[in-house]
């Protein structure tokens, strides 16, 4: 291989395979994050439905509560998707 100033240069991944890899991963880390946040700010409005809903109950009920609905909610027992449940992983055909 040719050298510049003592140094060998080797082939490697030209920089815009590199740039858009780099930009990829950038970019799901980012939706992860939005998800993320999300997730937070749902589960941070239903705390705060749950309290105005049961204004008695401690702090430590409304976590029950919460952690009940983030378990088991009404609707979703299945998840959210459209369909039917089915055995996973799914039988080889």
């Amino acid at each position: 291989m040719l050298g510049v100033g003592g140094l060998e240069l080797r082939p490697c991944y030209s920089f815009g395979t590199m740039n858009r890899a780099a930009d990829q991963t950038a970019k799901a880390a980012a939706r992860l994050r939005t998800a993320l946040e999300l997730q937070r700010t749902g589960i941070a409005v239903m705390r705060q439905s749950l309290r105005r809903r049961f204004p008695d109950e401690s702090e430590s009920q409304i976590g029950q509560r919460l952690v009940s609905w983030l378990r088991e909610r009404a609707g979703a027992e299945f998840g959210d998707g459209v369909g039917h449940p089915v055995a996973w992983p799914r039988l080889a055909r």
